[in-house]
C-alpha cells in the first residue's frame, strides 16, 4: 500500500506544547475568503497594505490641512 498524501502538518516544539495544523481546501469557499486570500496574502498584500497606508496618510493630510484652512482663516 501506498501513503496516501495529506494536507495535516505536525510540529514538536517541546515536550509541554505540539502543534497540528490542517489546510482544508473546499470548492465551496466563499467568494469574499477568495478575494482576501488573492489580495491580503504574500507579496501582493504586502503592497496593497503599503498602497493603503500611503492613501490613508494623503486622506488625513487633505483632510486636516482643510480643517486647518477653515479654523484658522482670517475674516
Amino acid at each position: 500500500m501506498e501513503p496516501q498524501e495529506s494536507a495535516i502538518q505536525y510540529s514538536q516544539w517541546n515536550n509541554s506544547q505540539d502543534e497540528v495544523s490542517m489546510n482544508v481546501l473546499t470548492p465551496e469557499s466563499s467568494g469574499c475568503e477568495r478575494v482576501y486570500k488573492k489580495l491580503c496574502t504574500r507579496k501582493l498584500g504586502i503592497a496593497m497594505k503599503v498602497v493603503g497606508g500611503i492613501v490613508l496618510f494623503w486622506v488625513i493630510f487633505v483632510i486636516g490641512y482643510i480643517t486647518g484652512y477653515y479654523i484658522h482663516k482670517c475674516k
